[in-house]
């Protein structure tokens, strides 16, 4: 099937705000995701979800390079956590393959909701790195939030971004702009690994893919610059909101086919 310039233009003006927004707070496939399934109707559901990992992978990549400029990684950790990542990641999209993921989805609507209210009502949340050096993470801690959380990026997807910066805010003690730094290297792990899986199954839109990239890691260019500039006060406020828009997202996904069903 032909996609007319038209549409690859459109969706390359979500990629690119889909890029922003992922490079400062999380979320970006929030906009991506549900703005492309709208606009190629006409493609099976796997095959756009495959083609939409490859502009967020070139929009991370963007994003990752410009925070390893000023924030520093632990790679020690970093290298192991990534490689459970991509791992997690892979086995997530081949279950997205077999089986649907609506089941999911109202447990992440109560997940998201208290997720809000403590973001919102925690004002320092984030704010500064805490440092305890008798409680220090464990090993342990951050191989299951890379292993739950890529097993969620290649599943389900959208919000994975701000579930890796929240749990690295609240379990490794990071502020906002280090976690959102260490997030998106994980980020562009769980995209690499659901990128393998799509495109051994054959099911990217290349046509689509390498213009959306490009929309995308311009995205993310601009927003790590920006977030690097503004600081953690910024990225809260941002992130606050990608998260309410993601419970919104997903309360229509729970709510809405139930309220047709009865009416």
């Amino acid at each position: 099937m032909e996609i007319s310039l038209y549409t690859i233009i459109i969706l390359c003006a979500f990629a690119f705000l889909a890029g922003w927004v992922d490079a400062i707070a999380g979320g970006g496939g929030l906009i991506q995701t549900p703005a492309s399934l709208i606009i190629l109707p006409q493609f099976p559901v796997a095959s756009v979800i495959g083609t939409l990992k490859i502009p967020a992978f070139t929009g991370t990549s963007m994003a990752v390079i410009q925070y390893l400029k000023k924030v520093r990684i632990h790679w020690q950790d970093m290298w192991w956590m990534c490689v459970i990542a991509f791992l997690s990641a892979f086995a997530g999209s081949e279950l997205l393959s077999i089986v649907g993921n609506k089941w999911m989805k109202p447990i992440i609507l109560i997940v998201l909701i208290g997720v809000a209210i403590f973001t919102y009502t925690q004002k320092q949340w984030g704010q500064e790195t805490k440092k305890d050096s008798a409680n220090p993470p464990t090993k342990l801690t951050k191989w299951l939030i890379c292993c739950i959380l890529g097993f969620y990026d290649g599943f389900i997807g959208p919000g994975a971004g701000s579930f890796l910066v929240m749990a690295f805010i609240s379990l490794l003690g990071m502020d906002f702009l280090r976690a959102g730094a260490h997030a998106k290297v994980i980020n562009l792990c769980t995209n690499l690994g659901s990128i393998l899986l799509f495109v051994l199954k054959g099911s990217i839109l290349w046509s689509v893919a390498i213009p959306m990239s490009v929309s995308n890691g311009l995205g993310g260019f601009l927003g790590a610059k920006m977030a690097l500039a503004k600081g953690n006060q910024f990225i809260r406020k941002l992130f606050l909101l990608v998260i309410l828009l993601t419970l919104i997202r997903f309360g229509y996904d729970v709510f809405f086919p139930y309220f047709i069903s009865h009416n």
